[in-house]
């Protein structure tokens, strides 16, 4: 066999994907300097790539000359902390947009540089990977067990490569060398569970997140004293990663940091993108785990929290499989105290997130005296509002609601569609019922506390005008508080907030001029 011909063909192959990679902006650096690793001489096949139609590189196939893909926070957005990302495909292939590219895009965007690492595979003929899938997708793991493993401590080696290789050029690469984390889909979830077992001093990640790890193949010793800090995700509909529960039982054992969020449905490779399914929320689970720990911008922020807001900020994460997810029981005491709607009487409810629900603390007065019902709760997206909508507006016969959503679904990156979507729904729902809806702007923010890299004052302004648009070809009332409280950058203006968030008493003694002249006119006073 020629050697070095196979070495110049995969040398080829190599230089072809890295400057592609390169002509869209994305920095690739060889994890051996170039060379292939001890053990090469199992890799005799070329590299093959799968491309879309955006020229995308949506999948890779037997890799034998692993690198690093380097994509960067914005310019003074870096935190320190770096992230080494190693995609899934059963060792076979690397899903390397969805599990790769999409991942290192969500860390970036808080702070964190991440590296998609390009680890070896097992080197499999077009007819062999289409048994051996073929296996996979019948639920058949023992042909594909066997194949993958002796190929499996390769994977691993160049896991506790990466690490090696980001941790002596921390300083070229801008990262802290204390701060350098693990995190892994499937297959690459059991890569980062084996390298968090079987790592020497360089090579010891500071954090590890496996998420659906093909656990069946990890690579298992004894956990070490100083094993690293370990947040897991899974889903209970998922046959390939119901073992992770032993991985967890024995990180506890040994009294490791250890979190684990099983969700109940949500399959497997899913990675951020969302399904409508109970899995949906972990990704904001594992910003909470990072924040806490100290991983993102915020980090040494969160650590000197005061435990209630620490507590709050949990709460306010959408967790879709906890007992009362939409918190309908939050006013059913006060549902039930309400009197029975007499005659003549016109009763108006408020529908809202934080804004509405710090009204009545800081001007009690102005509910009062205008017999106007607060139904707003702290941290609550537009999809919890349509839930609770009934018993927390039509079970109480309003003859008007007013509607003020969408600031927190802009903190949770939810589209400006899905929230407008959400909102109509409660609109159509008050019109189905006799009940006037009262729409009302998202008040300014500039800048959100936890979420700085979002872009507040554009996203809040074009969910704005889609309310004020669809309010305006529908003939509904639509109030603008945003133009009164904003100043010339598109945030709250200072003399009406406490954070840049919430108005204060004065922000709200400006809005209740406007809701006022609003209600009246749905009210045909």
């Amino acid at each position: 066999m020629n050697w070095k011909k196979l070495f110049r063909i995969a040398s080829a192959v190599f230089v072809s994907i890295t400057l592609q990679m390169n002509a869209i902006g994305q920095e690739v650096l060889p994890l051996y300097n170039g060379e292939k690793p001890d053990g090469s001489e199992y890799f005799t096949l070329p590299e093959k790539q799968t491309v879309n139609e955006k020229g995308e590189i949506i999948r890779i196939d037997n890799i034998s000359m692993p690198t690093l893909t380097v994509i960067r926070p914005e310019a003074g957005k870096a935190n320190g902390t770096s992230v080494i990302i190693c995609p899934g495909g059963a060792f076979l292939f690397l899903d390397f947009t969805k599990e790769g590219i999409e991942v290192a895009n969500w860390f970036a965007k808080r702070g964190i540089t991440a590296f998609i690492l390009k680890y070896r595979l097992v080197p499999t003929s077009d007819d062999l990977q289409k048994l051996l899938i073929s296996d996979l997708i019948k639920g058949y793991f023992g042909r594909v067990d066997s194949v993958n493993a002796p190929f499996i401590p390769y994977a691993v080696e160049d896991g506790k490569e990466a690490v090696r290789y980001i941790r002596s050029h921390a300083s070229e690469l801008g990262v802290d060398p204390d701060r350098i984390g693990m995190i892994g889909f499937s297959a690459g979830g059991a890569l980062v569970a084996s390298v968090a077992q079987n790592y020497d001093t360089d090579s010891r990640p500071d954090f590890v997140i496996p998420v659906y790890a093909y656990c069946a193949v990890i690579l298992n010793t004894e956990i070490r004293p100083d094993a690293p800090p370990m947040f897991m995700a899974m889903t209970a509909d998922d046959p390939i990663s119901n073992c992770n529960i032993n991985l967890y039982e024995r990180w506890r054992e040994a009294k490791r940091p250890v979190e684990m969020h099983i969700y109940s449905t949500g399959g497997h490779g899913y990675g951020m993108r969302q399904q409508n399914k109970d899995s949906d929320s972990w990704s904001f689970h594992l910003e909470e785990w990072l924040t806490v720990n100290g991983y993102t911008m915020y980090g040494k922020i969160a650590r000197n929290m005061p435990f209630r807001f620490m507590v709050n900020m949990k709460r306010n994460i959408p967790d879709r499989v906890t007992e009362d997810w939409a918190e309908i029981k939050r006013y059913q005491a006060s549902n039930r105290n309400i009197n029975p709607k007499v005659k003549g009487e016109k009763r108006v409810v408020f529908m809202g997130n934080s804004i509405t629900d710090y009204w009545i603390n800081n001007d009690s007065a102005f509910f009062f005296e205008n017999n106007f019902i607060d139904r707003g709760i702290s941290g609550q997206q537009t999809d919890q509002m349509l839930v609770r909508f009934k018993p927390d507006v039509l079970d109480l016969s309003p003859s008007v609601v007013v509607i003020l959503a969408g600031t927190n679904d802009i903190h949770a990156e939810k589209p400006p569609e899905w929230i407008l979507n959400n909102i109509i729904a409660m609109v159509q729902l008050a019109k189905a019922n006799k009940i006037k809806p009262v729409l009302c702007s998202v008040t300014p923010v500039k800048t959100y506390f936890l979420k700085p890299y979002i872009n507040a004052v554009e996203r809040i302004n074009e969910l704005n005008r889609m309310i004020r648009e669809y309010a305006r070809n529908n003939k509904i009332i639509y109030v603008d508080y945003y133009t009164s409280l904003a100043d010339d950058e598109g945030g709250m203006k200072d003399e009406y907030s406490r954070d840049g968030v919430h108005p204060n008493l004065n922000g709200y003694k400006i809005m209740e001029p406007l809701i006022l002249e609003a209600v009246t006119k749905a009210l045909g006073k």
